[in-house]
């Protein structure tokens, strides 16, 4: 035996070299060896009521029984051994009771054992002391094995005395028979009287017990299956009930023995082979296996239940002699002791690792045997084992964050062997899935550790949620208190870290990916409480932050771990990873912002919309020139931003460019309303008259009939309005130009700013300011640029148009040119112009006044082409209109102080290149008209003329300026010829 243990280190005896004085059987005293409830014996409930201290006698009577009829060389006696017992006591004469424990035998198990001897010197045997500690001189003799197993089994030296004597004539009647042909039971209650016994209810109880001995191994739990008909049986059963009431007499020659042994050989005597050589009394499961238990415990020091005693071979050189009485064998034996040495060291306290190493390597030579051994009743032993095995250690296993820790992790990996190992018998010698299955599929150690792994920390992730969730109601009314799930992820990430250096090293020898698996359990846990706390958040804030940001960081620790403990794995850890979906807290975190963002931005349009109708534009009204609304805009977008970059957020550069599109675009947005319904060039261009050819003779004929009707009967743009004071007057104008010039002068300011906040920024790198793009506004300065655009040409086309209208359109050249000259046009237009040059911003002054000076050449030219029926000239009054058009090209130079020449030369070209037109001759004009007609639509000269359409681009090469001179040609060849060419009416 002591082979199966040289590898393995089982705890040392540490029996105090002085035994304790014998005492009656009686049960184990009062130790962790009785205080285990949940642990109950695999090997087999008994259905009779047998204790244990009834089962450990029975174990010694067949112990000895067994040993006496062996036979074996006597050992030498050892001088410094000294009997406990007082000299009157007899020893068994049996040579293999007579052994005695020699030093060599000792020192060859310390050996296979490694053992050591406890305490400060060498520790003797059980009952034995030294001459000094007996108060004696003289040396007594050796310690038998049979003395020794006295001690071990506590059984009193008078029970012991009885049932040698017993024996001892027992074996004399029967000279020549095995011990195994003999139902020692029945013998014992033959020769014991009660005369034996010191009182005669210690008798009874001895009877009574034996008697139970009987029923269990010949009826309820028998080597053979029993007719429940059968006679012996029955009658057994009466005798044994009526011996509970009243002693039966077991005098050799008396009825009651002759009937019971009649009774019990019938049933020992049964045999599967017919063969009636050895009698079946105790060889039935679970009676023998519990009998061998008992012998199997008596191997343990009595004084230290965790330890082995030294003299283990000789012992169980003995014990095995009880194989053929209890039907044993050695695949038997290696369950049973497994189940012995895994059972002390549950219940002495779990500490004895050298027992623990011990049960562990003595599963191995079970696993070798349910290899072999298909025996049904074997089997169903064997998975009770194996099972309470494995019950037991899952128990802590499936929670071993609970059970283990740095201090006790090596008892964990011991504990974790253990388990695998019978789960592997369990499911590889056992299991009948496992035989439909092909075995390269099932990886059965993978698979329990995975299992391990994933509840042990499922469950120690939710006790750390539930402390995160008490340390926050704790904290509640603290200030900066941290969110349940911010505390989570930093506890989580501590467990992480424990696991992956105190757990994971032991785990990884059977699963390669322990640290893995492990983290990809906790990267679920967490991810599943934060997937619920995403779902629930509408808006940014600290806590949410907070969260998100500590999931981030969670997440990347996790990652790496998995990462590092997936180098040497054969997919490089891609099946891990893969159960790791991200957590997408910077995508959330995104998110929120966004929609803090738009929150903002909403709030912000609203308050423009709000503000720029209440809005009143008015110089009077703006001290600076420009709204109030608009330096509001800019205070607001510039608070977003200061709050942005407050934001404890990790991704500030990432997300800038969005935060700049959104303000971009509500600062666009304001452009946009600040210049709406002021209309454009062509809001206040009147609507130009048919054509019509003058009336010879008479410069009114286009006159209506009542003097007070306005000469020039044309009717203006409708969508022009006439309030001077509305909100799109030429005061309001200014204002508004000079609006979007101020915010266009702040843009570099704010972009400025961006910049610095940005570098301020934690988040920020290096690189996040190569890209200045992402810090610039794009479309809000494009639409100030084309606002103020579009606000100074309506402002010019206004005053040309609207407000002068009286003295240009509804003036200049009606009637007599020569009376109605350009004169009282620009007088008016230089009170406009001085009042343009006080309100708007000087960098738009030369802007606005060059729209004006184009808004009136181009109402110069269209009162000479399309004035309508009250204005005709002839050829005298060219001089007075190129004198005219000098005199307002004059009134823009102003001597030089205003527009440069060069610029009214560049806006005039189109009308000077018109003037000449008025003081050519009307043939001339005529045939230009003709000739460039039919060129620009390939008609002949005997066709019909086409009318040329207005394109409103005036040139002299152009046909429809031409016929527009000769319209406005007040003599007789142009009048004919448009009558006869198309027809024109005199009059509207």
């Amino acid at each position: 035996m002591a082979h199966l243990f040289r590898d393995l280190s089982l705890g040392h005896s540490k029996r105090d070299t002085t035994p304790p004085p014998p005492q009656p059987i009686m049960p184990p005293k009062p130790s962790a060896l009785s205080a285990v409830d949940d642990l109950p014996s695999p090997l087999g409930q008994l259905a009779v009521n047998l204790s244990d201290s009834d089962l450990s006698l029975t174990a010694f009577e067949i112990f000895v029984a067994a040993c006496r009829t062996s036979s074996g060389k006597p050992l030498s006696s050892v001088p410094n051994h000294s009997s406990a017992n007082s000299p009157g006591q007899n020893s068994p004469n049996s040579p293999a009771l007579q052994r005695s424990i020699t030093s060599t035998a000792a020192s060859k198990v310390k050996k296979a054992f490694g053992l050591k001897s406890p305490g400060s010197g060498s520790r003797k045997s059980p009952g034995s002391g030294s001459a000094s500690g007996s108060g004696q001189g003289k040396p007594k003799r050796p310690l038998t094995v049979g003395e020794l197993m006295r001690n071990q089994m506590r059984v009193s030296e008078a029970m012991d005395s009885r049932v040698r004597r017993a024996l001892l004539r027992i074996s004399a009647g029967q000279v020549g028979r095995r011990i195994e042909s003999v139902v020692v039971p029945l013998e014992l209650l033959q020769q014991l009287k009660a005369s034996d016994f010191t009182d005669q209810q210690e008798y009874v109880e001895w009877q009574k017990r034996t008697l139970k001995v009987l029923e269990a191994g010949l009826i309820l739990h028998p080597h053979m299956p029993l007719d429940k008909s059968n006679s012996s049986a029955q009658r057994l059963r009466q005798i044994i009930h009526a011996a509970l009431d009243k002693p039966i007499e077991t005098g050799k020659n008396t009825e009651s023995m002759q009937v019971l042994r009649s009774a019990v050989m019938s049933l020992a005597n049964r045999s599967y082979d017919g063969y009636a050589d050895s009698c079946h009394w105790a060889d039935g499961i679970p009676l023998n296996l519990r009998l061998y238990e008992m012998l199997l415990q008596s191997c343990f020091d009595a004084n230290d239940e965790s330890s082995i005693i030294e003299e283990f071979d000789e012992l169980m050189d003995q014990i095995k002699k009880t194989w053929g009485i209890l039907g044993l064998n050695q695949t038997l034996h290696n369950l049973c002791f497994t189940w012995v040495l895994f059972h002390r060291f549950v219940v002495t306290g779990q500490v004895d690792l050298e027992l623990l190493s011990a049960a562990d390597g003595h599963l191995a030579e079970v696993a070798n045997d349910a290899k072999t051994t298909k025996d049904a009743e074997y089997s169903k032993v064997l998975s009770s084992t194996l099972t309470s095995i494995l019950g037991w250690a899952e128990k802590r296993l499936l929670a071993y964050h609970e059970t283990f820790d740095r201090g006790n992790v090596e008892t964990m990996q011991g504990i974790v062997s253990l388990g695998v190992a019978a789960a592997k018998i369990l499911v590889e010698d056992i299991s009948n899935e496992y035989r439909r299955r092909r075995r390269n599929e099932v990886n059965v150690a993978r698979e329990r550790i995975e299992t391990y792994i994933r509840s042990s920390l499922r469950t120690a992730f939710a006790q750390i949620m539930e402390k995160a969730d008490s340390s926050r109601r704790a904290s509640k009314n603290q200030p900066n208190a941290l969110p349940v799930l911010a505390i989570l992820a930093k506890d989580v990430g501590s467990l992480a870290i424990n696991e992956k250096q105190v757990f994971s090293p032991i785990l990884k020898r059977w699963h390669p990916l322990a640290a893995g698996l492990a983290v990809a359990t906790l990267h679920a846990c967490y991810g599943n409480e934060l997937k619920q706390f995403i779902s629930g958040i509408t808006e940014l804030t600290p806590d949410a932050v907070q969260v998100l940001r500590a999931a981030d960081q969670l997440e990347k620790d996790l990652v790496q771990i998995a990462v590092e403990d997936s180098v040497e794995s054969e997919d490089g850890g891609k099946a891990i990873i893969r159960e790791m979906p991200p957590y997408e807290a910077e995508g959330a975190i995104a998110n929120l912002v966004k929609i803090w963002i738009k929150t903002r931005i909403d709030r912000l349009k609203e308050w423009v919309d709000r503000n720029l109708q209440q809005e009143v534009w008015s110089p009077q009204a703006n001290q600076e020139g420009y709204a109030p609304s608009a330096v509001e805009v800019l205070r607001i977008i510039n608070e977003t931003l200061d709050a942005f970059f407050q934001l404890p957020i990790p991704m500030h550069p990432a997300l800038l460019p969005d935060v700049m599109n959104d303000l971009d675009k509500c600062l666009q947005y304001y452009v946009i309303k600040a210049k709406s319904g002021c209309g454009s060039r062509n809001t206040f261009l009147p609507t130009m008259p048919a054509l019509t050819r003058c009336t010879i003779g008479s410069k009114f004929q286009g006159f209506g009939k009542k003097k007070d009707k306005s000469p020039n009967p044309q009717k203006r743009n409708p969508q022009v309005a006439t309030n001077g004071d509305s909100s799109s007057g030429i005061p309001q104008l200014c204002v508004r130009i000079n609006t979007l010039q101020w915010i266009l002068g702040e843009f570099d300011v704010l972009e400025k700013r961006i910049i610095t906040l940005l570098r301020n920024s934690q988040s920020a790198h290096v690189e996040d300011f190569s890209n200045g793009l992402a810090k610039k506004f794009e479309l809000s300065p494009a639409a100030c640029l084309e606002g103020i655009q579009q606000l100074c040409e309506a402002a010019a086309y206004r005053i040309v148009f609207h407000d002068l209208s009286h003295v240009l359109w509804d003036g200049l050249y009606v009637g007599d040119s020569a009376s109605s000259r350009i004169e009282p046009f620009l007088q008016e237009l230089e009170r406009k112009l001085m009042f343009i040059s006080n309100t708007v911003h000087e960098r738009i002054r030369t802007r606005i006044i060059t729209e004006i000076m184009r808004a009136s050449f181009d109402g110069f030219l269209l009162v000479l082409l399309a004035g309508g029926p009250s204005r005709a000239f002839t050829r005298k009054d060219s001089q007075i209109i190129e004198d005219d058009f000098q005199l307002l090209k004059e009134l823009f130079w102003a001597n030089g102080d205003g527009l440069p020449s060069e610029l009214i030369d560049k806006f005039s070209t189109t009308a000077r290149s018109i003037l000449p037109l008025f003081r050519t001759d009307t043939e001339t004009l005529v045939e230009q008209f003709r000739r460039l007609t039919m060129e620009a639509y390939k008609s002949s000269a005997r066709s019909k003329l086409p009318l040329p359409p207005t394109s409103g681009q005036w040139n002299p090469s152009e046909p429809n300026t031409l016929l527009r001179v000769l319209c406005y040609r007040n003599d007789e060849t142009a009048s004919k010829f448009l009558k006869k060419a198309y027809d024109l009416p005199k009059k509207l």
